[in-house]
């Protein structure tokens, strides 16, 4: 390790991947000097606003984030917008290293006719409204109608639609934004639609986050058994899969495709080998057009879904996508259309697409570097791995001298009327959620607006 002095280092992203980046680091550089940014007043990012409510035990990592963020040397700006507040190269300018760890914040389109009525939804955008996130809290959705459409067949979208199915009673335990809530109890959904345009062997969903859709009460799972007859290229899948999620998935869906309905109030549809191609109505959805599809071998070991020309409508008067997410361009840094990340080598930024010239102290983990995969720990190996190339740049002196010092960055964003939160901050807001939510039993009661976090914490 190189005997220059300790450098200074900058995460872009208070989520999974920010803070085990910052894990990685106090391992093998204690007392590092590590600022983690947020533009949020809270931490944890999508643990706070994207993992479901109902799922606790997944929360209970930010017990983890919590003894990460009381190591010396680290410290939590929060409410900093980089890219408004502050620039990436002002940031370069103070600090030896910044890793972006900022997520995929935006959804990728259908691409078909309609998608702009009123109705038609991101499942994020859902997501964020029952997690109380503030910039989802004010949106609104027609939970009147009685068949809602979820498009993709991933973890959110068995989220999406498990949220849509529960009992608001069950709900009502759980730190689910108070505003859903009070949406749920009035909900006149009654049949949720789930479309897959491959087939159940291609279902990217894990096998609890499927099980539980069949183990609510008060709901009846519906597939029918032509789902389950595997063409040659879904066989071949099967029995070469390294894991066994998709043999575990399978038998989940043929006990279901077993059952018989108990004419339950709920009842959630699966529609595999079907794809979305036009949602229609006047002004809002009134029906979505779909197209059943072949499935046949790609020639590389995986199956692609062929358009057969045989469609058919849906009465469906709400639509959710979720067909994957993408990152968004940060000012200044050259970005990858085409798979909607930075470009990088191992976590090492290139200046473009395909490069492995380093950009010398900028860094990416998590959704952002890799693209939108794998569950809350795979971000654990996948900042260690960042990490790796920046402590190995140190060793080699290849880290920029910074003209700047860590006082700087404080005056500067206090010389713009920045109002930044820090971790003493975030420690009294979450002791006022967790009081507002004892009286009722739930974990907590979330503030969902900034200026109301900003006027608790005091700042």
């Amino acid at each position: 390790m190189s005997d220059s002095p300790l450098p200074r280092v900058a995460i872009v992203g208070a989520g999974p991947s920010g803070f085990y980046a910052a894990e990685a680091l106090q391992k093998a550089l204690p007392g590092l000097r590590i600022d983690l940014f947020d533009r949020l007043p809270t931490p944890y990012g999508l643990v706070r606003g994207g993992v479901a409510p109902d799922h606790p035990k997944i929360k209970s990592v930010t017990k983890v984030f919590d003894r990460i963020a009381g190591q010396p040397g680290f410290r939590f700006l929060g409410h900093v917008d980089v890219g408004d507040d502050i620039s990436v190269d002002e940031l370069r300018a103070h600090y030896h290293a910044v890793i972006l760890t900022v997520g995929a914040r935006t959804d990728r389109p259908l691409g078909i006719p309609g998608e702009h009525l009123i109705g038609s939804h991101a499942a994020t955008e859902l997501v964020g409204w029952y997690n109380g996130h503030p910039d989802y809290a004010d949106l609104t959705f027609d939970l009147s109608q009685p068949s809602v459409a979820v498009i993709g067949i991933g973890n959110v979208a068995m989220d999406v639609t498990r949220i849509l199915a529960k009992s608001p009673d069950v709900l009502a335990t759980t730190d689910l934004a108070a505003h859903a809530l009070a949406a749920l109890r009035e909900s006149g959904v009654r049949d949720i639609h789930l479309i897959a345009r491959r087939g159940v062997v291609q279902a990217a969903c894990t096998t609890p986050e499927l099980r539980e859709l069949g183990e609510l009460d008060g709901v009846d799972v519906i597939i029918a058994p032509e789902y389950l007859e595997l063409d040659d290229a879904s066989q071949a899948m099967l029995e070469a899969a390294e894991d066994r999620t998709v043999e575990k998935n399978l038998a989940v869906f043929r006990e279901w495709a077993e059952r018989t309905p108990t004419g339950a109030p709920k009842r959630i549809h699966f529609h595999f080998a079907t794809s979305p191609v036009a949602l229609e109505g006047e002004r809002r959805v009134e029906a979505m057009v779909v197209e059943r599809n072949r499935l046949e071998s790609d020639g590389r070991g995986d199956v692609r879904a062929v358009a057969s020309g045989e469609r058919r409508h849906l009465d469906v008067g709400l639509v959710f996508r979720s067909v994957g997410y993408r990152g968004v361009p940060m000012a200044g840094l050259p970005f990858d259309e085409r798979r909607g990340v930075i470009p990088n080598h191992l976590g090492r930024v290139t200046d473009a697409a395909g490069s492995q010239a380093p950009l010398a102290g900028l860094y990416v983990a998590g959704w952002i570097k890799r693209g939108p995969q794998g569950v809350i720990g795979t971000n654990k190996a996948c900042a260690a791995e960042t990490v790796m190339q920046l402590l190995a740049d140190h060793a080699a002196g290849a880290l920029r001298p910074v003209p700047g010092s860590a006082e700087g960055i404080d005056e500067l964003l206090a010389s713009r009327g920045v109002r930044v939160t820090d971790w003493a901050a975030w420690q009294r807001l979450d002791s006022v959620e967790q009081g507002r939510g004892a009286p009722a039993g739930r974990p907590r009661e979330k503030f969902v607006s900034v200026e109301e976090m900003l006027g608790v914490i005091g700042v």
